[in-house]
């Protein structure tokens, strides 16, 4: 295994293309906070969809999806029929009061319903969260990276495939701020979408039967099932309510995919490009489906791949994704390189736009009102201040990326498990505030916090590793999000507040 020369010319034009492109979007004017963190509602409606659908998508959906349809079935797909319903909440019901009253971010809403401090502590949430999230996230990514580039996981070489993927971030993200993030999304999509086209057209060329052979297998063995009635992972039941409501919190709440909404030149544009991103997306997690399942034919049915041995599902010691087995040691020469600036664009598309979210919350919800308090500065001084926080989480995410690799391989805890569902953590706290903020009169300014840690707390009580260790007691992640939703519901409802303004 290794990169051939034509692998090096692939991934040679990818980082031509990016430094070009980055170079371009750098010359995007920004004189204010709003164009650097909203781009001045210019954004097209269509290029902030494509955005979101990029922004959705990272190294762990690009290994994910596979993975999933491999081991199971296609079930995974009804997440995103949930979030169709998730954003025809979010553009009828949040979409209009963010645009009602000019925001950036999308903790202003709380500012203006309970007061400055709500508004903070749904901003601190947000970051604590996304540290953790986008840290294990882009450690994913580099690990993914480096298996290809150096053959090997060793520190050193994660280290540089981290290094890799923040720089690419910081590239579009510094200077020409959410636009040129936004522009940049559409490389990255079309990058990683292409590599899963090609991946997908390479594995049927080496299935050498029919479509109709392959479609009655893969149904005869259970790996078409779309819809789960039961008691699994993505049920209907449970994409109808925790997932439902992680949903409303990814599209709506979390503003690494609402910065893209608010971006767009009116409350009309923003909501046609929650509404187009996610008609985008589905199709785009078909196709990595679809991948896991052909693979499932390739190493299960050898009388039609011709695969002889056995499936090596570790590297370095390190159980690995099956789609990143298939890389690894099947991959022909120029195919290799593609994959592999497909899974660079999968992270790359994720990392750069949650550096502007979390500068953007960063300054515009916690550094610009302390600073306002004391002196009256220009809006050059808060672009400036909004650089130097993307560089500053650029550094921060990298940090915990190295901080994932490490303690996964010297603690038993589950880190990039439980990383990755920090946001969950946030998102139980920040939906129980925002219900009850919208839908009803009561809560407060001081209420705020506590309820964003009563549903962070009730979350973290529910884990495995908690209450499944104490009493043996299993909560589904989507059941965990419901029931940390409605703690911090009803820590807000035990305070009565006053009226939202009309």
């Amino acid at each position: 295994m290794g990169f051939s020369i034509l692998d090096w010319l692939v991934f040679g034009g990818y980082f031509f293309v990016l430094a070009l492109s980055s170079w371009l979007f750098s010359r995007f004017s920004v004189r204010t906070v709003r164009d650097y963190f909203v781009g001045g509602n210019s954004v097209p409606m269509l290029a902030a969809a494509v955005s979101i659908l990029a922004t959705s998508q990272s190294a762990a959906t690009f290994l994910g999806g596979p993975e999933f349809a491999y081991r199971k079935d296609l079930t995974f797909i009804g997440f995103y029929f949930s979030a169709l319903l998730a954003v025809l909440f979010v553009a009828k019901v949040l979409v209009p009061r963010f645009y009602a009253i000019g925001a950036v971010t999308v903790y202003e809403l709380l500012e203006k319903r309970y007061g400055a401090r709500a508004k903070k502590a749904a901003g601190m949430m947000f970051l604590i969260g996304r540290v953790f999230a986008s840290g294990a996230r882009l450690y994913i990514g580099a690990l993914a990276v480096s298996m290809i580039l150096y053959g090997d996981i060793a520190a050193g070489h994660v280290a540089v495939a981290t290094g890799v993927l923040i720089a690419g971030a910081l590239a579009y993200a510094y200077a020409g701020g959410v636009k040129s993030v936004i522009y940049s999304d559409a490389i990255q999509a079309f990058t990683y979408i292409g590599a899963g086209v090609a991946v997908l057209v390479y594995l049927y060329g080496a299935l050498h039967t029919d479509l109709s052979t392959m479609v009655q297998l893969l149904s005869q063995e259970g790996k078409l099932t779309l819809v789960d009635t039961g008691g699994g992972t993505f049920s209907l039941w449970s994409l109808l309510t925790g997932w439902l409501l992680l949903n409303i919190a990814a599209y709506g709440l979390d503003q690494d995919m609402a910065q893209r909404v608010l971006s767009c030149r009116d409350q009309k544009a923003g909501e046609r490009a929650l509404y187009v991103s996610i008609i985008l997306t589905i199709p785009v997690v078909t196709l990595f489906l679809a991948i896991g399942a052909l693979l499932y034919l390739f190493y299960n049915h050898p009388e039609l791949s011709g695969f002889s041995g056995s499936v090596e599902e570790t590297f370095g010691g390190e159980k690995i994704k099956i789609f990143m087995t298939f890389i690894l040691n099947e991959m022909p020469e120029g195919l290799r390189g593609l994959v592999t600036v497909g899974a660079i664009a999968a992270a790359l598309s994720s990392t750069n736009s949650v550096l502007s979210a979390m500068a953007s919350v960063a300054v515009e919800d916690i550094y610009r009102p302390w600073k306002a308090k004391r002196e009256s500065l220009p809006e050059a001084h808060y672009v400036k201040a909004g650089r130097a926080a993307v560089v500053l989480f650029a550094v921060i995410l990298s940090m915990m990326a190295m901080a994932s690799y490490y303690w996964q391989r010297y603690t038993d805890l589950p880190l990039v498990s439980f990383a990755l569902g920090v946001m969950s953590f946030a998102y139980a706290g920040l939906l129980g505030v925002y219900f009850s903020a919208i839908f009803t009169k009561r809560g407060s300014e001081r209420t705020v916090p506590w309820a964003l840690l009563g549903g962070f707390v009730t979350v973290l009580f529910f884990q495995p590793y908690i209450l499944g260790h104490l009493w043996n007691i299993t909560l589904s992640p989507a059941w965990q999000l419901v029931a940390g939703t409605a703690a911090s519901f009803a820590v807000m409802q035990a305070v009565s507040g006053r009226s939202c303004p009309g």
